[in-house]
């Protein structure tokens, strides 16, 4: 039977909602945070700066991860290095392209190697990351956030993929593989086995974590149980 307690993969929670960050910073085993344009405009950020600031207050021991927005790259690389200064636990997101399938790996290097602590995030090919990996030898501390979800979507597996990328980025003690965008708590065990550094995921997948370890026996009759219920909340009549 799995235990979370077993796992030696970090968990961090995918969010911009600053009580459901919270919820999780109060979880020993939420090791740190990642956000992104999408989550924030979800959440209704408007303040981008302010934001961050209100976060790393009251979140000041755990990583965080925080992306750049513009889509050129100069502009790009005076964003990371203003969100780089916010604090020593940041990590900036740069995504591996611009909307125009312009490749980041030179402003990655120029960042790494100037000490920046950097997320590359939206690979998911091995190509990009072997390219990413590359760009950040000899660099800052940095994560390599690979979509194996998104992967997934299209029908492909994507444990041969990160397996992979977990020996390509080896070589690297400073890189770590994020698996990014899980679909179930079970992508959890699956990243844990194949080696990966850490998963990020959201709040309504890791509140499923309470149920690792649960007997199968009792959790289908709670589901029958369910249906029951609800048959009868709803009259239902033949």
């Amino acid at each position: 039977m799995r235990r979370i307690e077993d796992l030696q993969i970090k968990i961090f929670a995918d969010g911009a909602d600053k009580a459901g960050m919270l919820e999780m910073y109060a979880r020993p085993y939420i090791k740190g945070f990642t956000t992104n344009p999408t989550l924030m405009r979800r959440a209704n950020i408007r303040d981008y700066r302010s934001f961050a600031h209100d976060i790393l207050q009251a979140i000041p021991d755990r990583p965080i991860s925080f992306e750049v927005f513009s889509d050129d790259f100069t502009e790009m690389e005076c964003q990371a290095m203003e969100i780089a200064r916010w604090s020593s636990q940041v990590y900036v997101k740069i995504p591996v392209t611009n909307t125009r399938q312009e490749p980041a790996y030179p402003l990655i290097k120029r960042l790494s190697r100037a000490g920046v602590n950097l997320n590359i995030t939206a690979l998911m090919t091995l190509t990009q990351v072997r390219e990413v990996a590359e760009s950040i030898s000899g660099g800052a501390s940095a994560y390599v956030s690979v979509f194996a979800g998104r992967v997934a979507d299209t029908g492909c597996d994507p444990l041969p993929i990160m397996a992979s990328a977990v020996e390509v980025l080896r070589p690297n003690s400073k890189a770590e593989l994020i698996w990014a965008s899980p679909r179930e708590v079970l992508n959890i065990f699956q990243a844990n086995d194949i080696g990966c550094h850490i998963i990020t995921a959201t709040n309504d997948i890791l509140n499923k974590l309470s149920l690792v370890g649960k007997d199968l026996t009792d959790y289908s009759l709670e589901t029958v149980k369910m249906f029951y219920d609800d048959a009868c909340r709803a009259g239902f009549r033949l």
